[in-house]
């Protein structure tokens, strides 16, 4: 299987990475993985007075934060991944990869809020599986 691995380095990562070492039938060479983060961008009118090597910069030190533990975890289980990481709205972005990539499985933890909080909040998750046209497996 093709596995995307959509993170953000959050307590629900966490949840989700603990999940997928669990179940074997998740790991294994027999898989590719491509584990992804998506960092949100900067306001535009902010962005318009960065530097742009700067500005990219930021982007790669965020992406590169919620790698370092991913990296740590899939180098203990003895796994390869590719890591995106990319810019932009994070429910479309991920949703968007996941297609276009042509995967088998998106994988991503889930803040677990109820339907109503969902209404008012909005979700990623939500979102997510509103447009993916790959299949979710969302860990709560």
């Amino acid at each position: 299987m093709k596995i995307l691995v959509a993170v953000d380095g959050s307590e629900f990562t966490r949840r989700m990475v603990a999940y997928w070492a669990a179940h074997d039938e998740w790991l294994g060479p027999q898989h590719s993985y491509t584990v992804l983060t998506v960092v949100p961008p900067i306001p535009p009118r902010a962005a318009a007075v960065l530097d742009r090597e700067l500005l990219h910069s930021y982007y790669a030190d965020e992406g590169e934060k919620v790698f370092h533990p991913m990296r740590a975890f899939l180098d203990k289980q003895g796994l390869q991944a590719t890591f995106l990481s990319k810019t932009g709205h994070i429910a479309d972005t991920i949703s968007k990869t996941a297609t276009e990539g042509h995967f088998d499985l998106l994988m991503m933890g889930s803040h677990g809020h109820g339907e109503l909080a969902n209404l008012v909040l909005g979700s990623v998750a939500t979102r997510v599986m509103a447009h993916c046209k790959t299949p979710v497996l969302l860990v709560r």
